[in-house]
């Protein structure tokens, strides 16, 4: 192949790694929008006036001391007057279990099931299910301070909305606030995964509920076989499942979801590379559905999803083209760098303050804000690595099979801000 087809080769493929995320910055941004003045400025937060049923409240842990306790008395305290709370110890190595243990011998509507053996989330929340006396199951995390109303909002879907709800996903926000980096995810979860969220659901396909807070209907659960218990992002592959049987996911954003996020560059990477290696667990597991016309809805985000695993790759393989095979290296790539820096910055901007008018309805992030307003631009590089270091982990995990276990979090600081 001739010198200038391998340059034109080189220099569509910059182009593409430059306007991706350009592009889904700019869906998201539109998402949101959208989103906003059709449904959600429009939606009211007051509490319907309905017949409440019986919610079973389902807390996995896994070593959990220093949180569970918190996440249970405040569940306790919630004035939604129909519920269980059913605590699983996965097998902890602290003293997670003699907790859950105490606070069902002193609350009549509090259960603990104790697991011996550490066998993974998913498997936990089986466990809680096959437990449960309600039809509609919340799952939250074990560090998780839900809002007294969240509750009502999430299960006023499915009596709201039809009988095609099969899950309603709840609005996470960040407790700690005091370090950069969890500024940086305050930033990130008003910005991009709220948007994304948002962007999702007007497309009609929500593909992650959020495993901190969201909401089944148990019979849209075994419906679909329950948590894969071999899958690392147990929310993620239930979402996907919950779509191939056409199930409805849907978000409410009035669902708030106080939440501890890591602290430490190592807490936050392990973290990353799990959600990101759940991912693409998840479109290995089921490419199928590109085979099949019914799931046609579906193609699009199965599409983007590898796409953005290749712009990753394409991101670090033109990056090396630039380092080691154009003669004018430093120019061309400083060139495409700083472009690439300013387009995205000033999209990334706008995008966040667009957000920040948005959340202000939920949560003041001013402060982060103006500490972390670059963040947007930032995610896709941090994206991109995790991504590449991710896929191999997939690709071993799938062939490996399994419980998908889990380790202890880093839960960073425990002061609400």
């Amino acid at each position: 192949m001739e010198i200038g087809m391998i340059n034109t080769i080189f220099e569509f493929w910059s182009s593409f790694v430059f306007l991706y995320p350009l592009l889904m910055a700019i869906v998201w941004l539109a998402g949101s929008v959208i989103y906003y003045v059709r449904r959600e400025g429009k939606r009211s937060r007051e509490i319907p006036d309905l017949d409440w049923p019986l919610i079973s409240i389902l807390v996995p842990c896994y070593n959990e001391e220093d949180t569970v306790v918190e996440t249970v008395e405040n569940l306790l305290k919630l004035d939604y007057p129909n519920k269980e709370i059913i605590c699983v110890n996965d097998g902890s190595k602290d003293n997670t279990a003699q907790l859950i243990h105490d606070l069902a011998k002193q609350y009549d509507i509090v259960r603990a099931i104790d697991n011996k053996e550490n066998k993974g989330k998913a498997n936990a929340l089986r466990l809680a299910l096959f437990a449960s006396k309600g039809e509609y199951l919340l799952c939250v995390d074990s560090d998780a301070i839900l809002d007294n109303d969240a509750p009502y909002h999430l299960i006023k879907h499915f009596f709201l909305k039809g009988e095609r709800v099969g899950a309603v996903t709840g609005n996470p926000r960040i407790r700690n606030r005091d370090t950069m980096l969890a500024r940086m995810q305050v930033v990130e979860y008003a910005s991009i995964i709220g948007a994304i969220k948002r962007t999702q659901r007007i497309i009609g396909k929500i593909m992650t509920v959020s495993g901190v807070i969201v909401c089944f209907r148990k019979k849209a659960l075994v419906d679909v076989g329950l948590w894969d218990v071999d899958m690392i992002t147990e929310d993620i592959s239930v979402s996907w499942k919950l779509h191939e049987r056409f199930w409805d996911i849907r978000y409410e954003p009035n669902a708030l979801c106080w939440m501890l996020v890591p602290e430490k560059i190592n807490g936050f990477w392990k973290q990353r590379v799990r959600w990101a290696q759940g991912g693409q667990e998840v479109i290995m597991r089921h490419w199928k559905i590109i085979l099949n016309w019914k799931y046609r809805r579906l193609w699009p985000i199965y599409y983007e999803q590898w796409t953005s695993i290749f712009w990753s790759y394409s991101l670090l393989f033109i990056t090396l083209y630039y380092f080691i095979f154009t003669v004018d290296t430093w120019e061309g790539l400083f060139l495409l760098l700083t472009f690439s820096a300013f387009s995205l910055t000033v999209l990334s901007v706008v995008q966040l303050t667009i957000s920040l008018l948005i959340d202000s309805r939920y949560d003041n992030v001013t402060k982060s804000y103006f500490w972390v307003a670059w963040y947007p631009f930032a995610f896709w590089f941090i994206n991109a690595l995790v991504a590449i270091f991710a896929l191999p982990k997939a690709i071993k995990s799938r062939m490996r099979g399994g419980y998908a276990v889990w380790s202890s979090p880093d839960r960073g600081n425990r002061e609400i801000k």
